[in-house]
């Protein structure tokens, strides 16, 4: 016999989260509560101009400033490389795109309202600021390019003197030839042009950075909210000439992530240098203010998607003719985040053919990266919003048309044409679920009555599937401590999403220890020679399987060392809530009385690492239920249902909590969220004023549920669930409210975000 017994909170139970206790009574430790007693702060000083030559007159009067200690300009950090775009894309010609790297300082031109110029480091912020105030600058004024589709025109304003063009870079997935082959048999053919808005990725913590020199072991120590401190030791090394280990890293508690905090900032190693130079620790935290117009903003695509149909509504082939704004500078996977949506571009349906063509343009904005789903939930829209269209066209249902499309189970493995390997699930089944769930049937009941009271009605939905946790893997180790507690060591990050409590779960129920009794340690490069952060939804599928083994090794060595103190056979070892006990009798030793019993410490360390071959692929069905006023044009989310197939769950409550937060950010989007920018370039939605967020009469109740089909290429199953409620979302938010006004006005179209505004106007210009 070789046992353990399960603990309470094990795999797939609804145990709360280990995390909150201190988040909510405010012991939190985020970046900006780090701070030493002789520390200095910096702050940026940005352009007012969203393209300019200028010139730094003197800088003098700032530096006499009193309490300011340094006045960093280019000229003073030229020993110093770009931050560079880290994923290129290979163009049609076979060569690699160029890359308009993302300068630390400018040096004599700004390409952005927001681009850095100066960086002032004195005893306060505010000392700080005002000595900004007394840099004497030179602006000459050129002209902007804003739009992003306007930006290709041959005759449109360059972002660069040097380039012949705006274009950031092409690229083309599919097969052209087959393609137009499809189109020219086709029956019918159904287009569609879309706008996905820009967004801003505002997270509850702003980004801060900490830097200090220790002058003792010649390294730096690094404090920043990341979403892997190996990621950002990585790119400060490039940046800075330093090697890796010359930077410790470090990551205390991180207020919201969703892509944006993996990247490296110009504010980082600007507070390196800063600081030995001056020999005394330097802080940078950014404002909400400063958050809008530095950190990488999301989205921001315009295509054009054609269909091509036989005379019973079979999708023959899709083409897609994308353009997506790079903004200013290549940010760090900026080109790659189009291509990685278009991967998806066939989603759930047996579309045997595609072409899909991206194009990147310069602008003069804020670059563009990463933004929670990183392409997917751009691919969703696009897809999803066509095949409601091709419906309407048709005459057919919206569940009736995919019913005709989606991929069968007995199809699967499936390959779809851009490579993709679709291994499980029902689709069709989490449909029917969710249209029960939603009770679709019994809409034209509540739509008539709606009109009795003034309002009309629209309902949609969207099947969605998205790629995730990607091939890779991330190693776990669990420690058996002294006092009988276990210490678990991971390089992926928890931005919010509690790691601490899915972790520990997984590795209680092989420990037989309760929960509570496993400690997340992550966050920390002197911990671990790797770790690959967290992004794309892998934390859980990939270091879950990790810590799983992690654990079990453990197990192995605890029963042996508890077989030796108790003369038995291991195989007759069991453990149970912090013990090791012999099978049916009341022999036991603590675990803490093990571990003072291990000859080495490495009896005391389990080491796991699963390394996953290939994607996995989480879907479901999204459906929305709206009601609009046309005398108000306000659209209130009356109902919301979701059936999702994340292959197993871990955790009931935290993966509610994450499709509801997904869903949420997608309204957001959809209704309130728009980055605007004049045509001189200036930002015109640079605060919470003009910025319109999700608020709670925004959010609806939730009707969640899951039928999963675990997945055959993750060890325990699992497919994550971290981006899909954003991915799924916004198609069904949008064909609830397209459903709507065309059922009324017979209006098919409208872009993101629509807001009261926008919805009266379009409704009464239709009347």
């Amino acid at each position: 016999m070789n046992e353990v017994t399960h603990a309470k909170f094990g795999m797939g139970a609804s145990a709360l989260r280990k995390e909150d206790n201190a988040f909510i009574t405010g012991k939190g430790c985020y970046t900006d509560d780090k701070t030493d007693s002789d520390i200095l702060y910096g702050y940026v000083l940005r352009s007012p101009a969203a393209h300019a030559k200028f010139k730094i007159e003197d800088i003098s009067e700032a530096l006499a400033h009193p309490g300011v200690h340094a006045v960093l300009t280019a000229d003073d950090i030229e020993d110093l490389n770009p931050l560079t775009n880290i994923v290129p894309i290979k163009q049609p010609d076979g060569s690699m795109n160029a890359t308009r790297d993302i300068p630390i300082l400018c040096k004599d031109t700004v390409r952005h309202v927001g681009d850095a110029i100066c960086f002032i480091v004195a005893d306060s912020v505010a000392i700080a600021k005002d000595a900004a105030e007394l840099i004497e600058l030179d602006f000459d004024i050129l002209p902007a390019i804003t739009d992003t589709e306007k930006a290709l025109n041959q005759d449109a304003v360059r972002v660069y003197e040097d380039g012949a063009e705006n274009l950031a870079y092409e690229h083309f997935l599919g097969d052209r030839e087959a393609t137009d082959e499809a189109f020219a048999k086709a029956d019918h053919i159904t287009e569609v042009k879309l706008i996905n808005n820009r967004l801003i990725s505002n997270y509850m913590e702003t980004r801060a950075v900490q830097a200090k020199w220790d002058e003792k072991n010649k390294r730096f120590d690094v404090t920043v909210g990341s979403q892997g401190v190996f990621g950002v030791r990585r790119a400060l090394a490039a940046c800075m000439n330093l090697e890796p280990e010359q930077l410790h890293v470090m990551t205390p508690d991180v207020g919201g992530g969703f892509g944006t905090k993996v990247f490296v900032y110009r504010e980082y190693p600007l507070c390196l240098v800063a600081a030995k130079k001056l020999g005394r620790p330097v802080k940078w935290t950014s404002d909400r203010s400063e958050h809008f117009v530095s950190d990488a903003h999301g989205r921001d695509n315009v295509v054009t998607a054609k269909m091509a149909m036989d005379k019973d509504g079979k999708f023959l082939a899709i083409d897609i003719d994308l353009i997506a704004a790079m903004g200013a500078y290549l940010h760090a996977y900026g080109p790659f985040i189009p291509y990685l949506g278009i991967t998806m571009t066939t989603g759930l349906y047996d579309i045997q053919t595609m072409a899909a063509t991206t194009r990147g343009s310069y602008t003069h904005t804020v670059p563009t990266d990463a933004y929670r789903g990183a392409g997917r939930p751009e691919a969703a829209y696009v897809l999803e919003r066509l095949v409601d269209q091709c419906a309407r066209e048709l005459s057919l249902t919206p569940d009736e048309i995919r019913r005709r499309n989606l991929i069968t189970p007995d199809q699967l493995p499936y390959t779809t044409p851009t490579g993709r390997m679709y291994d499980t699930g029902e689709y069709e089944e989490h449909m029917k679920v969710a249209m029960q769930n939603a009770g679709w049937d019994d809409f034209e009941a509540r739509n008539t009555q709606a009109k009795l009271d003034g309002k009309i009605r629209g309902i949609g939905m969207s099947t969605y599937i998205e790629a995730c946790a990607f091939a890779g893997s991330e190693p776990a180790f669990v420690d058996l401590k002294e006092d009988g507690t276990f210490d678990l060591r991971i390089g992926t990050q928890s931005n919010g999403q509690g790691h601490a409590t899915a972790y520990a779960q997984l590795a209680a129920e092989k420990l037989g220890i309760d929960y509570e009794k496993i400690n997340l340690r992550q966050g920390d490069t002197d911990e671990l020679e790797n770790g690959g952060g967290t992004g794309g939804s892998r934390s859980v599928p990939l270091g879950g399987v990790s810590v799983v083994r992690a654990s079990e090794q453990l197990a192995e060595k605890i029963k042996n060392i508890a077989a030796d103190e108790l003369e038995a056979s291991s195989a007759d070892i069991e453990l149970n809530q912090g013990e090791a006990r012999i099978v049916g009798t009341d022999r036991s030793i603590s675990f803490s009385d093990i571990a003072k019993a291990a000859k080495d410490e490495t009896d005391l360390t389990g080491e796991g690492e699963f390394k996953q071959e290939e994607a996995t692929y989480p879907n479901g069905t999204h459906i929305c239920e709206v009601e609009i006023d046309p005398e108000t044009g306000i659209t209130e989310i009356i109902k919301y249902t979701v059936v999702d197939d994340f292959g197993v769950t871990v955790n009931p409550i935290l993966l509610a909590g994450q499709v509801h937060g997904g869903i949420v950010q997608s309204i957001g989007q959809c209704m309130n969220e728009n980055v605007v920018y004049d045509e001189e370039g200036q930002l015109l939605t640079a605060s919470f004023m003009d910025y319109g967020i999700p608020r709670a009469d925004n959010v609806p109740g939730f009707d969640f549920s899951t039928r999963n089909v675990p997945s055959t290429t993750n060890a325990l199953g699992i497919k994550g669930a971290g981006e899909a409620g954003t991915i799924g979302a916004t198609p069904a938010v949008m064909n609830a409210i397209v459903d709507a006004i065309y059922r009324e006005y017979q209006i098919d179209h409208i872009d993101m975000p629509v807001t009261p505004a926008k919805l009266w106007a379009a409704i009464h210009a239709a009347d």
